[in-house]
């Protein structure tokens, strides 16, 4: 078995994957699992009131769990695949836990192709969030995971360096930069005009 299918695997069962996205490592499970999805909060030491994100391999595989105006599936499809974070509203399939109980959850459509061949491999959106621990630096190389991420992990895909620079997060139903990340002037510019 690949690693890729181990990893694939591993977040059908509810376990943890550290992955390589064009931005920095993620940390992946399955978003939809209330469990898994507190693992992830876990491993990080993150305060369950700030939502995690969900990867998904496709706009149509986004468009399964969240309802998107016909505005934001223009932005999705100028944007996506790439560093950056839609919010949109989901559908009831996505837990509470996954989005700390607001209406919306933020979509990222990797532009990487090992994350890509992760989701489409592991079947459900997975958690698109940092493999650090909250208030620590993104991780850019796998020695600087923390031990307690590394020890979290079932499987860790390793890709090298990725380039390092965060998504930008953006609500497009109220043109909101929510964090400036990759792209974010271009991001600017599309609001300010469509």
């Amino acid at each position: 078995m690949s690693e890729l299918e181990r990893a694939a695997t591993a977040i059908r069962s509810g376990e943890l994957v550290v992955y390589p996205t064009e931005t920095v490592y993620g940390l992946g499970a399955d978003a939809l699992d209330p469990a898994a999805v507190e693992r992830v909060f876990e491993a990080k030491g993150r305060d369950r009131s700030k939502p995690v994100s969900m990867a998904v391999p496709s706009v149509p595989a986004a468009l399964e769990y969240v309802r998107a105006s016909t505005r934001e599936r223009e932005f999705m499809a100028t944007f996506l695949p790439g560093p950056v974070t839609v919010l949109c509203r989901h559908r009831d399939a996505v837990p509470d836990e996954l989005t700390a109980g607001r209406d919306r959850v933020g979509v990222r459509i990797p532009d990487h192709p090992l994350a890509l061949r992760l989701c489409e491999r592991a079947a459900t959106p997975i958690t698109a969030t940092s493999a650090n621990v909250s208030g620590r630096g993104s991780v850019q190389r796998l020695e600087e995971l923390e031990s307690t991420v590394r020890e979290a992990a079932a499987v860790i895909l390793d890709d090298g360096e990725t380039p390092g620079t965060e998504s930008t997060v953006v609500d497009v139903s109220s043109g909101t930069i929510h964090r400036r990340g990759a792209r974010a002037d271009e991001i600017e510019r599309w609001l300010e005009t469509h």
